[in-house]
């Protein structure tokens, strides 16, 4: 994988906006709007900070995210890091990266997969959230849910459709597919993604976090 080391960011933020975030942060974690509807207690995974560049809005917690209570600690995860070009150190920087997905509790399995988002978390908490992350330069929309709520102006398009046309968004919009294994015959099938998305996702990325492209040294002079 290729990452980037990093150049140390500024971090300056109003405190009030700072403490204001923090304390809106333990409103959520208190949540339990939805604890009726899920099959288990609630535990809303996030990670935001007042300074961050980067969000990364998903669709919701896994099972094993719920049960580390860390996000995108699984594999999609692993593949998504990959795809950004970052490490954890990185990715796991509030200071640096937002992580807040449209439902932010495990929802429970269904069918085939797991269920959708509760509905009830994008209208309670993102709108409030962003408010209090104005140096978001970056956002990434990884899956349908997720594309669905923040670029309604551009009408329903599958996945697949607003991925083709992801330079029409402008430089501060990537929309993303979901990382899953699951989704790795939509990976074989559309090898553009990575021959075409994934580099200048991570040349976005790189940008929006001001992290310092890796050089080659050069060999010494004999």
């Amino acid at each position: 994988m290729s990452t980037f080391p990093i150049r140390p960011l500024s971090t300056q933020t109003a405190p009030s906006q700072a403490s204001e975030l923090e304390r809106l942060l333990g409103e959520i974690r208190a949540c339990r709007v939805c604890a009726e509807r899920l099959p288990h207690e609630p535990r809303p995974v996030l990670q935001a900070g007042a300074a961050a560049r980067l969000l990364i809005v998903g669709q919701a917690p896994g099972a094993r995210v719920h049960a580390s209570g860390i996000p995108w600690s699984d594999a999609s995860g692993r593949r998504l890091r990959e795809w950004m070009g970052i490490d954890e150190s990185v990715f796991y920087h509030a200071g640096q990266v937002a992580i807040v997905p449209m439902g932010l509790c495990f929802p429970g399995r269904g069918a085939s997969g797991d269920r959708p988002p509760e509905k009830a978390c994008a209208p309670l908490w993102q709108e409030r959230l962003l408010a209090l992350m104005p140096q978001i330069r970056l956002t990434l929309l990884v899956g349908g849910y997720a594309q669905q709520h923040f670029l309604k102006q551009q009408g329903h398009q599958s996945v697949t459709d607003t991925l083709r046309n992801w330079q029409s968004l402008g430089p501060h919009i990537v929309p993303l597919p979901h990382p899953s294994p699951r989704n790795v015959a939509w990976f074989k099938a559309n090898p553009w993604f990575e021959g075409e998305v994934v580099p200048a996702l991570r040349e976005r990325v790189r940008g929006a976090l001001e992290l310092q492209a890796c050089r080659p040294s050069s060999s010494p002079a004999a």
